[in-house]
This record gives C-alpha cells, sequence and structure tokens, in this order.
C-alpha cells in the first residue's frame, strides 16, 4: 500500500512552476534521464513522493496519473557518450534542458532537485535539496523520469542479460559488477566511470 503523504503544491503561489528532476546519475550503464512537470492547484494526488520512496509498482500506478493530469510534461535522457564527453553533473543539467525544450508551456519559474543548475531562457530557477520530497511537481518529474529509465533499462537487459539491467537498472551492484569482470562493458556502459571490479564471491 502506497503511504499517503502531503507534498506542496507551489513554492510562488502565483507563478506557472515546472518541476525538474533527473535520475540514473549513479549507474555505470544506461542514459540519465531527466523530466520537467507543470501541474496547478486542481492537481490532487496524495501518494506522490519522491521517487526512490515507492515501488516499481506503485510508480507505474502513478505516472498514467502524472501524466493524464499534469498541465504540461516531458522527458529526456541523454547517452552515456554524452555523459562520458560532458560529465555526469553537466549531463543531468543538460537533460533537464532538453526536458524543459520540449514544453507547450513556458513556465515563470523552475524548481529543480538538488543545489545545482544553469540558468535556463532567462526564467528564474530555484534550487531545493531534496525536492522531490517536498514539492509535487518535482516528485512527479522524478517519477516519470525513472519510470522511463527503469523500463528502458528491463528492455536492454534483453539483449544483456548477464548483467541484470532488468533488476538493478545499471546500478553498481554485485551481479552488475561480477558480469562486468567476466564479459566487460557493454555499448550501453559510461566509459568514464569505474568499471573494472575484483570482488570476491
Amino acid at each position: 500500500m502506497i503511504t499517503e503523504v502531503k507534498l506542496s503544491k507551489s513554492f510562488s503561489n502565483s507563478l506557472i512552476e515546472v518541476g525538474c528532476d533527473e535520475v540514473g546519475r549513479g549507474c555505470l550503464s544506461g542514459p540519465v534521464v531527466a523530466a520537467a512537470v507543470i501541474i496547478d492547484q486542481n492537481f490532487n494526488q496524495n501518494f506522490i513522493n519522491d521517487s526512490k520512496k515507492l515501488t516499481f509498482k506503485q510508480r507505474n500506478e502513478l505516472d498514467s496519473y502524472i501524466k493524464n493530469n499534469a498541465l504540461d510534461y516531458a522527458i529526456a535522457p541523454l547517452s552515456p557518450e554524452f555523459i562520458d564527453k560532458h560529465n555526469i553533473l553537466q549531463a543531468s543539467i543538460h537533460a533537464m534542458h532538453l526536458a524543459l525544450d520540449q514544453l507547450k508551456i513556458r513556465p515563470e519559474l523552475i524548481l529543480v532537485d538538488g543545489n545545482k543548475f544553469h540558468p535556463y531562457n532567462f526564467i528564474p530557477h530555484h534550487c531545493i535539496v531534496k525536492g522531490d520530497s517536498k514539492f509535487l511537481s518535482i516528485a512527479a518529474a522524478s517519477i516519470i523520469a525513472k519510470n522511463y529509465r527503469d523500463n528502458l533499462m528491463i528492455e536492454l537487459a534483453k539483449d544483456f542479460p548477464e548483467y541484470g539491467w532488468d533488476k538493478n537498472f545499471g546500478y553498481c551492484t554485485k551481479v552488475h559488477q561480477r558480469a562486468l569482470m567476466k564479459y566487460g562493458p557493454t555499448i550501453h556502459h559510461r566509459k568514464s566511470f569505474k568499471l573494472i571490479y575484483n570482488i570476491e564471491d
């Protein structure tokens, strides 16, 4: 059962706000994925929370509600190649910019989960540490971004089953480390990350 929570709907109470978040920064493989979500006061969902506090099933159940009831939303992945070239922080911020580019509604304030962001299109922004557990729009963005990325990794796992991406989603688990030791990295791995391990069974 999903625990009911009460996150804030607005930071400013007057501006058109968009919540931004990204997922997959700490993964060894796959893209980093960002999302942007605009909601209004009619967005009533007390089960939305930081995506890390929800199960895979719970996130999928909430995904449809978010997409059907948000005023606007967008999702943007960035490849391992981009991450390797520009570093994961810059890739994460750029992915959020790409998600903002896709919005049909122009926001007046950007709420960003975390403490780092680059100015975007002359729109004011506010960085909020643990924002995905404080504001609905950021939490909603974290959910749809994570759903997108998890489902992508499940698909990629069909071609590379040894790495366990259908369960670890590219994170650095023992199964993933052992597969890297035995088979080496794939085209989906981030070559700038630590991919060489020496672990005992």
